[in-house]
């Protein structure tokens, strides 16, 4: 008795296996998480500096140069980058992914703390933090009113708002943007001089007179009692009256020589919602943490949080990346059941007989439940991918259910009983079916060994397409037989439909059987054919288009804006309303954000938040374009517009970023950078490219006249000294208002330090205790500088960043780039990429490789499986015939070279391997039970096998239709994956069940007389041996 045998006479233990998997596969989908892809870690650890009124070249050297290059001994560090600009250096440490966030911040710190004596004293302590996960924060609240100052909110907000949603799971920090408190002491210089004070006498005593004492405690034999003293200052009115010199018999009090006010911590920067003053919240993921756990919990928050706001202040939820998330699981969902009733309907029209199709109705959703028990056994998630690859396995489970029906159903029109046909289609096709089965296992076995973005994304999808293609397997052998003997009408009770399905199927086998037999007489030329195809797939993936992944319509589109380096606050506000007037008029507009001065003090950032997709018939493709134009038109401002990153782990910034680096100066570098960059902005490849430096920052050079400060018993501390408690603005102290600690920033006056005629009124003290103007000892000269100073691995470097033109692949910008700069370099100069672009340049080709591998792998496995060289080689050929006709829709545009449709190419290995399998293990059966010589063999096992072919290739492109027809939320990457798999394997069946044939007749072995035979006549290196058969 064979395996499936005992099945078909036990029907109630085959029924029982199917409900064990139904069980098992209904309770794991109940447990498992739903997020938007696989867990990973894409951990940045940053270290800022803050070394206040210090040049880009000071900070340079004696913060960044020192810091990265303790950083840079760490382990697991991808690229290491620093930014030194005026008065801070932020030294950036990407890591490798999924490398332990954890460790990767206790060595950081270990190796920065090693540095901490290197540093200047005046230098602040280094701040060291680690993001995991994207770059964007998963929501966006803001907080705005018309009677509360941004400092206030921001206040309010770090007390009430702030501590509730950083208690919230899986929260890692709730970033605030608006303005702190601080005590802001704006010095005056003129009545300074009037009472004889300098700036750091002023400071000596707003130290000696703010300082926090831990008094201790009185204990005697019983009691024990806490002791404090007021000796710091808590309130700014104290502060005001504070006492700092007694001049002429008078008290000299602070506010007598400064304006003293609770003000910000800076004026740089400034958020708005919709052209209003605004603090945002940023909701940043930890490490692992499920983005849509995370913001049902916030919105859950939200009312609560609302209820509590002081009079007049109110909280909008400005952007919501979950929203996107949701919206495109609930649309692969959609996708799922609409391919699940279309294969369903196809399979009842290829088979004629609502009986029939009950075996695929039953088996079908039985492998994808019984998926979820293997998806939950590894640790998967429901998400985008997993969900994916239950939309393939529908079309590819149901194969193995058409072709056990199909094969009873044969048996059954050649006169044997239903139980007898179930018995003897069973034994026929349990070879086929493992074979089929195996090998689809074997092509995704590489891509869930993959390391990498890539591999980190798509070893769930792999693993869970396979464990559904084995399920499946399971039920073909053990019930689909057994429903089929059971639910088939018996012979000669054909209904009109199902006869009209049989003469349709009975006369395309003739017409095919026909034209094969044919064909076969001038197979040279299907041959030659066949070779020409395969040579013109290296042709055609050369011309395709390539990028990462296909860019979604999320919903929103990001914003950048650069001013000149001279840039205020105000300047930037002030075209910050323009740009908010000229969002509004855009088609699509829900609403805005901005924040000015985010990364520098002549930056404005900002996001265009969409009309959620069932409420606009615009799509964000059409709209960016749009809103480009529309900020372009602000003069005095460039301008980028750029969508949210499709792929999590690519960091920030640009979506297109190409590093320049060398161990020249920076001078010689820009020269490089300049010619570089108007060679790609007139190849036309780019909507939008930009310098990260640029040498238009004016600079004044303080020119000291040793000389005359020697004479004067001054020395070079006394004028650094002086200009950096004028100028710098650094903090020397903290108070505590209300339980909390505030920064105390003396800074001259803005009116005293409009210009450097200004500088030379300071006064300075001399070692005979007289006061000299600074102008005496000064001169002042002007240049220019880099905007700031950055290094990508240690080495000086640039970064062209931009956008691509609309229906340009970043693939085709970064080949011209890297063509254009190997003409441009001089010696000492290469490139390197970050961002979005270095995902592409290092994962683009993962996917390659593994389909090669692949191959090889299946290759493997079926010569395991038939025992031969040759016949997997001879099923393979339908390889090539697949990747052709899914290429040449990606060459014609219809969509780009991306690791989606490198995945559906992959899929096509599997897929089509099926087909080969049928025709040649079925030859080969004829040839040994029915003696026919090969051409015979092949051309009736092509014929027979033609029908569940067709059936099974039908049924996997119109469960593509979904996603061929699907719009909104993550549209484009299941339409660049269904192109591929319905392309390829629609023009890949119609050419392989020709070509097929025509290897077989040319490689394959007669398989006449016994397997001792075979081997006797055949020397073991001929590379050949008996088939696998199911007899």
């Amino acid at each position: 008795m064979r395996f499936t045998d005992i099945f078909i006479h036990r029907p109630v233990l085959a029924t029982v296996v199917s409900l064990l998997i139904l069980l098992l596969g209904a309770r794991a989908a109940m447990e498992m998480e739903i997020r938007q892809y696989p867990e990973l870690e894409s951990t940045t650890v940053t270290v800022t500096t803050a070394y206040p009124g210090a040049s880009s070249d000071l900070i340079k050297g004696f913060i960044t140069t020192p810091l990265q290059q303790a950083i840079a001994e760490a382990s697991g560090i991808d690229y290491l980058t620093s930014t030194s600009s005026q008065g801070s250096s932020t030294i950036e440490a990407k890591m490798e992914l999924n490398y332990d966030a954890n460790a990767a911040l206790a060595e950081i710190q270990a190796k920065v703390a090693s540095q901490r004596n290197v540093l200047p004293a005046e230098a602040q302590d280094p701040v060291i933090t680690s993001t995991t996960g994207d770059s964007t924060a998963l929501m966006y609240i803001a907080f705005y009113s018309e009677e509360m100052a941004v400092p206030q909110i921001t206040d309010y907000l770090s007390r009430v708002v702030q501590p509730k949603l950083q208690a919230l799971s899986g929260v890692g920090k709730a970033r605030l943007f608006g303005r702190q408190f601080a005590l802001r002491v704006w010095l005056n210089p003129e009545r300074l001089a009037a009472v004889d004070m300098t700036p750091q006498e002023v400071i000596a005593k707003l130290r000696a007179n703010n300082y926090q004492a831990a008094v201790g405690n009185t204990k005697g034999t019983y009691t024990e009692i806490s002791m404090t003293s007021d000796t710091d200052v808590a309130d700014p009115d104290k502060f005001r009256n504070l006492v700092v010199k007694q001049f002429e018999g008078s008290q000299i009090r602070l506010q007598d020589i400064a304006r003293v006010e609770l003000g910000s911590q800076t004026y740089d920067q400034l958020a708005l919602y919709k052209g209003q003053p605004a603090t945002y919240v940023a909701i940043e993921l930890a490490p692992g943490a499920n983005p849509l756990t995370v913001a049902s919990l916030v919105k859950a928050e939200l009312p609560e949080i609302k209820n509590q706001l002081p009079s007049g202040l109110k909280a909008r939820l400005a952007y919501d990346a979950s929203s996107f998330i949701e919206d495109s699981i609930n649309e692969v969902i959609k996708t799922l059941l609409e391919a699940l009733v279309i294969v369903l309907v196809v399979v009842f029209l290829c088979l004629g007989s609502l009986r029939a199709a009950i075996v695929p109705s039953v088996a079908v959703p039985l492998s994808l439940i019984g998926g979820a028990f293997v998806m939950l056994a590894f640790g998967f998630s429901l998400n985008l991918l997993t969900l994916l690859s239950m939309v393939l396995a529908i079309g590819l489970v149901v194969d193995d259910a058409i072709i056990i029906v199909e094969n009873v159903h044969r048996h059954i029109e050649d006169g044997e009983s239903r139980f007898e046909a179930a018995i003897n289609g069973a034994r026929e096709m349990a070879v086929p079916i493992i074979a089929m089965t195996t090998t689809l296992v074997a092509v995704y076995a590489p891509i869930g060994f993959m390391g990498g973005l890539v591999g980190s994304l798509f070893t769930e999808f792999a693993f869970t397409l396979a464990g559904a293609v084995v399920i499946s397997g399971i039920i073909a052998l053990t019930l689909s037989p057994m429903l089929s003997g059971k639910v088939l009408k018996p012979h000669g009770n054909p209904g009109r439909f199902e006869q009209m399905v049989e003469r349709t199927f009975n006369g395309l086998s003739r017409g095919y059987k026909s034209a094969l037999s044919s064909l076969m007489q001038t197979k040279s030329v299907v041959v030659f054919f066949a070779v020409v195809v395969l040579g013109s797939i290296y042709f055609m993936v050369m011309m395709s288009q390539s990028e990462l992944a296909p860019t979604e319509d999320q919903g929103i589109l990001f914003y950048q804006g650069l001013g000149p380096q001279t840039s205020t606050l105000e300047y930037l506000q002030e075209h910050g309303d323009e740009i908010q007037n000229r969002m509004s008029t855009v088609p699509g507009y829900e609403e805005d954000f901005m924040i000015i001065g985010i990364t520098s003090p002549n930056a404005v950032f900002g996001g265009f938040k969409m009309a959620p997709w069932s409420q606009r018939e615009i799509t964000q493709f059409e709209v960016q374009p749009k809103l480009a134009a529309e900020l372009n038109k602000v003069t005095g401002l460039q301008t980028a517009v750029f969508p949210r990153p499709s792929l999590p782990g690519s960091g920030g910034g640009l979506p297109f970023q190409f590093v320049i680096t060398t161990g020249n100066s920076y001078e010689q570098l820009n020269q490089v950078a300049d010619e570089l960059l108007g060679k790609a902005m007139g190849s036309g490849n780019f909507m939008f490219l930009q310098k990260s430096i640029n040498f238009d920052k004016p600079l004044t050079r303080i020119k000291v006249d040793r000389d005359r400060v020697a004479d004067l018993g001054l020395s070079m501390q006394d004028i650094g000294q002086t200009l950096a408690s004028m100028l710098g603005g650094g903090y020397i102290n903290r108070f505590n208002m209300e339980g909390r600690s505030y920064q105390v920033i003396p800074q001259v006056d803005q009116q005293f330090r409009l210009d450097e005629q200004k500088l030379n009124d300071y006064q300075i003290r001399t070692d005979t205790g007289e006061l000299v103007p600074l102008g005496s000892v000064v001169s002042f000269t002007h240049d220019v500088e880099p905007s700031n100073r950055t290094q990508f691995n240690q080495q000086n470097s640039l970064t062209l960043q931009g956008v691509v033109k609309p229906g340009v692949a970043a693939g085709t910008a970064m080949d011209y780039m890297e063509k254009t700069a190997a003409e441009v370099f001089p010696q000492g100069f290469s490139y390197n990429y970050t961002g979005q672009t270095r995902q592409l340049a290092t994962q683009g080709n993962a996917l390659v490789v593994t389909f090669f591998l692949s191959l090889l792998v299946i290759y493997l496995v079926l010569a395991a499986q038939f025992e031969s060289w040759r016949d997997p080689f001879i099923i393979l050929v339908s390889v090539p015939m697949s990747v052709a006709g899914a290429m040449a829709f990606i060459v014609l545009g219809f969509a780009t070279m991306n690791i989606y449709t490198q995945v559906g190419l992959i899929t096509l290995i599997g897929v089509v391997s099926k087909n080969g399998i049928l025709i040649v293990e079925f030859a080969n059966q004829l040839q040994k039970s029915r003696g026919l010589n090969k051409v015979e063999a092949v051309i009736e096992a092509a014929a027979i096998r033609l029908r569940p072919i067709i059936m099974t290739s039908l049924a996997l492109i119109f469960a593509m239709v979904p996603l061929l027809i699907a719009i909104g939320p993550g549209a484009e990457s299941r339409f660049a994956i269904g192109l591929t798999i319905s392309a390829g394997l629609g023009i890949g069946t119609l050419f392989t069940i020709f070509v097929l044939p025509a290897f077989y007749i040319l490689l394959g072995r007669d398989h006449h007389g016994s397997a001792a035979d075979e081997y006797a006549d055949e020397p073991d290196d001929n590379g050949d041996g008996r088939p696998a058969t199911a007899h």
